[in-house]
């Protein structure tokens, strides 16, 4: 069984929970991807901004977490992904956030922003007031 979501933020955040904790400071609708790859996985309906952890501090692969490799697998959510906003750990340097350059390479869309972990309170004002904008000039809605 599929869990069919609407929204315009879906994110994955490991057991670490850093994602989520930046995600609940934005104060907006999010809906979190399944923890293991086992479970089903959401099906958006609408366009939405997608908020991934990077995972490794290398370049040798693995930098996308798998639950969102499955995700983005489905042809309907690659078909409305209209951003990424990757947080990860200065730690990685050149690694830092690759997940969201894979991804919006392989999606076609736009690395939005870079958060650090779970995000400074620059990083929140900073993605909450661009999001804001960002949905303002690209259509939210399949109709719109």
């Amino acid at each position: 069984m599929v869990l069919t979501v609407t929204g315009n933020l879906i994110y994955f955040s490991s057991v670490s929970d850093n994602t989520h904790r930046f995600v609940q400071k934005l104060g907006l609708t999010a809906h979190r991807l399944p923890l293991r790859t086992s479970d089903d996985t959401l099906l958006a309906t609408e366009p939405f901004v997608l908020v991934t952890p990077t995972y490794g501090g290398g370049p040798e692969g693995g930098a996308v977490p798998k639950q969102v490799i499955k995700f983005l697998n489905v042809p309907g959510n690659r078909e409305l992904i209209r951003g990424v906003i990757a947080a990860g750990n200065t730690n990685f340097h050149d690694s830092y956030c690759l997940a969201g350059d894979v991804i919006a390479a392989k999606c076609r869309t736009q690395l939005l922003y870079r958060v650090e972990l779970m995000g400074t309170p620059e990083d929140v004002e900073r993605v909450r007031t661009g999001l804001e904008t960002f949905w303002k000039r690209t259509p939210s809605r399949l109709n719109a």
